[in-house]
């Protein structure tokens, strides 16, 4: 395969640390067993098509700079067929097992609902004869339904209710290619579903109409025999002002409301829960401690910039936090570590997609035997478990086990007199035994 990217080697190798050829691994060994489990494994990496293959790099200020020799910008379905030549292409140079898409990313929209299903079943007559010749398998599919101007106030929110069965039939058609392609998930992202005021919002109705379309989701699923994982991603804001599913926390109260939570795993970006005011690690917690995590949008941001720059991740701590919280859940079962992230716009020609790519991956494999090692050494999860050990203790116990009462407790902690001191946090020593890891 060297059709699209004729300098790169067929496969990027693993060079190790001390390698300085760009086109190589420094960290990832898909091979390389950790805790009994290969890498590859461990990570399940996934190259988005959106940002990857379809971004222009245009922002606010700009027109897209990026060089795409394949792309004759004719949105025609000739072109959008060439472009799954190049994904394919590039994801097994890579040597990623994944990737995932939108609909709109790999078809071009018609001008009727009937037009984008024959565009969709064109493209994606081609996507399965690559996974097949490739292996490369996918991730999940999702539903653009934020960036046609009919869903501009909406989608499943919309206060139009044609608009929300255009919506419901869209993600009728990206469920049925999905799962013909052997989709291992399908992902919703509300875009658009929450409000810029709340002035001419009837939210209660809203999220009704959110959980009502959710529930039809689950129902056809079970109609086709879609066995994949369901995934909701949270995100705050933009390009709304408030977004309904806007953090871990909303979103597993928003599905245990509507009896959706038997249904649905997370989907958890870094710069999503920038945006949040959370680190990504404490999304994770969130989501571990529900048995909600199901996968992760791999990406960072820039905190000097407060919006979603969808940076490829590159730091060791970052990836290492990730990884203790991916651990800790005993691994994925569904989801894997997918690339949710852009190369800049000063970044335009094709060989940055490697670099980046490459980056991301070694990233990750670092902080998954940064993690690994943290894990085994034990001095963290033992201090944590000494630090509640009073709850260890029978009182402790029959309080948890919710055995107690107030009269009980007020009896038991009288004749001490007051409660005993609580040993130090010992947050900069933790601090710096992460430190010895990195």
């Amino acid at each position: 395969m060297s059709a699209y990217f004729p300098n790169v080697p067929d496969k990027i190798a693993y060079g190790g640390p001390k390698s300085k050829n760009p086109l190589e691994f420094k960290h990832y060994n898909a091979d390389e067993l950790v805790g009994g489990k290969t890498m590859r494994d461990h990570l399940r990496f996934s190259v988005v098509y959106w940002h990857t293959f379809s971004n222009p790099l245009a922002d606010p200020f700009g027109m897209g700079t990026a060089i795409r020799p394949w792309d004759d910008h004719s949105g025609s379905v000739e072109n959008a067929v060439k472009k799954v030549d190049v994904a394919f292409e590039f994801i097994s140079k890579l040597g990623a097992p994944f990737y995932a898409f939108h609909d709109r990313d790999v078809a071009p929209e018609g001008k009727t609902i009937k037009e984008s299903n024959a565009n969709f079943d064109a493209v994606a007559k081609r996507l399965k004869e690559q996974q097949q010749k490739t292996g490369i398998k996918l991730l999940w599919g999702t539903a653009n339904l934020f960036s046609n101007p009919r869903y501009a106030h909406g989608a499943a929110t919309s206060p139009n209710m044609e608009v929300f069965a255009h919506a419901a039939a869209q993600v009728k058609k990206a469920m049925e290619v999905t799962h013909d392609l052997g989709g291992l998930g399908y992902t919703f992202w509300g875009g658009r579903e929450g409000y810029m005021t709340i002035l001419n919002t009837n939210m209660k109705r809203e999220l009704d109409h959110l959980a009502r379309f959710l529930h039809m989701a689950v129902d056809f699923k079970k109609q086709i025999g879609f066995h994949g994982q369901f995934y909701i991603e949270p995100k705050p804001m933009e390009p709304t002002k408030h977004q309904y599913d806007s953090d871990a926390e909303s979103c597993l109260n928003f599905l245990r409301t509507y009896g959706l939570l038997d249904h649905f795993k997370l989907n958890l970006e870094t710069n999503h829960a920038t945006l949040a005011g959370h680190e990504m690690q404490h999304e994770l917690r969130v989501a571990v401690d529900n048995g909600a995590l199901g996968s992760i949008d791999a990406n960072t941001g820039d905190p000097l910039l407060g919006w979603d720059t969808d940076q490829f991740p590159t730091s060791f701590y970052l990836t290492a936090q990730c990884m203790l919280e991916v651990l800790e859940m005993g691994g994925f079962t569904t989801g894997g570590v997918n690339f949710d992230a852009k190369v800049r716009r000063e970044s335009y020609d094709p060989i940055d997609l490697f670099y980046a790519h490459i980056g991301g991956m070694d990233a990750f494999a670092r902080g998954l035997k940064i993690a690994h090692a943290i894990r085994e050494d034990g001095r963290l999860g033992d201090f944590v478990k000494a630090r509640y050990a009073s709850w260890d203790s029978e009182m402790g116990k029959k309080i948890e086990a919710g055995k107690s009462s107030f009269t009980e407790l007020e009896a038991f902690i009288t004749p001490k007199g007051d409660a005993a001191a609580s040993p130090s946090g010992r947050q900069e020593m933790l601090e710096n035994l992460f430190n010895e890891f990195i």
